[in-house]
């Protein structure tokens, strides 16, 4: 028997998906589920919105911290979407190649960027019906009906080829649609194992 190992190494699992669609509750709602789990953990992104403005968890940053933090390589990867930035940590990077199987909230958009940097990508799509969405939408405030619905007739962008990509519906029941979400995630990190 040797005394080699394989190095470790873990998975980014990004869930992505349109507005509303309910990709917040279901991180939550794993979150919770899998707070045993040292190995998979849910990662804070920094977003330049008010930490009050409702939905995610996040780390609120005024636009000009955002900027130098980019600009210092403080980011693993970074977009920039309905007026804001996203950010997602440097240190997942190093996280990853630890052995921890990470979640983030992602975007469509930054899958090409995400599926450079961790070798290991897997990618969650959250789904609603368009009636689900439009409620959910219209619910939060942020902006008019006209908005939300063209928000809701853009086309959804291709996901880059070769990416494992899973599906979650959340048009029905929350609890049900997170212990699915919660099995995912869960299935994957194992997987890594």
């Amino acid at each position: 028997m040797s005394g080699l190992r394989a190095a470790p190494t873990g998975c980014m699992i990004v869930v992505v998906g349109p507005s509303g669609a309910g990709k917040d509750s279901l991180m939550a709602l794993a979150a919770s589920r899998l707070a045993g789990r040292s190995d998979i953990a849910f990662v804070r992104r920094m977003v330049t919105r008010a930490g009050n403005a409702g939905g995610e968890a996040h780390r609120p940053v005024r636009p000009d911290e955002f900027e130098a933090t980019a600009a210092a390589g403080g980011f693993a990867v970074f977009w920039r979407a309905h007026g804001h930035g996203y950010g997602i940590p440097a240190a997942t990077i190093e996280a990853v190649r630890s052995g921890r199987c990470l979640v983030a909230n992602g975007s469509r958009a930054a899958l090409a960027d995400f599926a450079a940097i961790y070798p290991s990508l897997a990618v969650i799509r959250v789904t609603a019906d368009r009636d689900c969405l439009m409620a959910r939408l219209t619910a939060r405030g942020r902006e008019t009906a006209a908005e939300v619905s063209s928000r809701l007739d853009r086309p959804e962008p291709a996901l880059p080829a070769g990416l494992a990509v899973y599906t979650v519906d959340n048009s029905g029941d929350l609890a049900e649609a997170g212990r699915r979400f919660a099995a995912l995630v869960e299935a994957i990190a194992d997987r890594q194992a």
